[in-house]
């Protein structure tokens, strides 16, 4: 069962790398609700769910349906980052290494060695969720660009965020969108940029030129394959909006001046880091089969509601579904009832699917840590 929501104890700052970011949000005008809100009514600018939220000190009872729409509301990514790990631990736990996997980890790390360049491809919503453990054992000091997939899915403040964090670590950023092809050609480019020196060696040693070789790493259905297919601008790697479908390396030419190795999805054999394997499943960056629907989406709507971009107010105007206690998975235990006849986990898909279809706006579910 998912564990009820209470003010987060004091986290311990060594367990936590995530949602250490506090974001302030202002211009709105302090209101109590007592009554659900009208499918007709207009969505506040703020709101929170006082009944999960510790940074205020007021108490209402939201299984009445009460919300808060504070003036100034700071929202602590620490503690949230704390509960998700709370509420994962009654959960099975999230793990997902199919046999490609296994099987193609360690000839990928050998041709990573052959590459001039390698390009990282992390999902722009859960960026620290996305990156292997090993990766920078692996990459050394290999020129590296990190490029954050799915633009479109976070706000243009967080882009700016991640652009200022990565750059302080003097990481190469570059926002794209697969399947629109923005970004596309300036991080083709930029790797034959960052590798033109190849051919000045080669040329100093009596060598011929050669293409410049970058490999494209990361996660499953970060979108590796279909930056691939628009930068050639046709398809040519088999890409679909699901984890696994690359199940081998290939490599690929971009005109004379520039080869690309197209990779399966890396994943660590164990995901000890329950809350992020929580968000790859919300994000669909893991297979199906490594998680429970029910579970996953109960854990998705109570961080929903504790974002105030989304908050109980707008789960309610989609779904005209109170957020009980603030329990999630009876959230969806109701949705199943009032619209699939008790099927809970076509319930569960329903959420999931309007997450990851944008439905409930630009909405990042990590901030850069301080």
């Amino acid at each position: 069962m998912l564990a009820q929501l209470s003010p987060s104890p004091s986290p311990s700052p060594a367990n936590l790398t995530h949602f250490v970011h506090r974001r302030t949000f202002r211009n709105s005008t302090l209101a109590v609700a007592a009554s659900p809100p009208t499918a007709n009514s207009s969505r506040p600018p703020i709101q929170a769910n006082i009944f999960i939220n510790s940074t205020f000190s007021s108490s209402v009872n939201n299984s009445k349906g009460f919300t808060l729409e504070a003036n100034e509301e700071e929202i602590d990514w620490m503690n949230l980052e704390s509960d998700i790990r709370l509420w994962t631990r009654a959960l099975r736990p999230v793990q997902w290494y199919p046999g490609h996997i296994m099987k193609t980890e360690k000839e990928l790390r050998e041709q990573l060695k052959l590459m001039d360049v390698v390009i990282e491809v992390r999902d722009a919503r859960i960026p620290l969720s996305t990156t292997h453990p090993k990766m920078d054992a692996w990459l050394g000091n290999r020129k590296r660009i990190l490029v954050l997939n799915r633009e479109d899915m976070i706000s243009t403040e967080d882009r700016n965020d991640w652009a200022r964090y990565f750059a302080k670590q003097g990481i190469k950023v570059i926002f794209t969108n697969g399947k629109l092809g923005m970004g596309a050609m300036k991080l083709g480019r930029l790797a034959k940029s960052l590798a033109g020196d190849v051919n000045g060696k080669r040329r100093e040693k009596g060598l011929l030129p050669r293409p410049v070789r970058a490999g494209i790493i990361g996660y499953p259905n970060v979108g590796k394959s279909s930056l691939i297919n628009r930068l050639l601008k046709r398809k040519i790697c088999a890409a679909a909006p699901r984890p696994g479908v690359t199940r081998e390396m290939k490599w690929v030419k971009l005109g004379d001046g520039l080869d690309l190795l197209d990779s399966p999805g890396m994943l660590p054999m164990r995901i000890d880091d329950q809350a992020a394997a929580i968000k790859l499943a919300i994000c669909d960056d893991i297979g199906e089969k490594a998680y429970d629907f029910i579970d996953v989406a109960g854990i998705l709507v109570q961080m929903l509601a504790r974002i105030p971009e989304v908050g109980s107010r707008a789960l309610y105007s989609r779904y005209k579904i109170q957020l009980d206690g603030g329990c999630g998975k009876k959230f969806v235990k109701t949705l199943g009832l009032d619209l699939f006849g008790g099927d809970s986990h076509q319930a569960a898909f329903r959420i999931l699917s309007d997450f990851r279809k944008g439905k409930f706006g630009y909405i990042s579910l990590e901030r850069p840590p301080l």
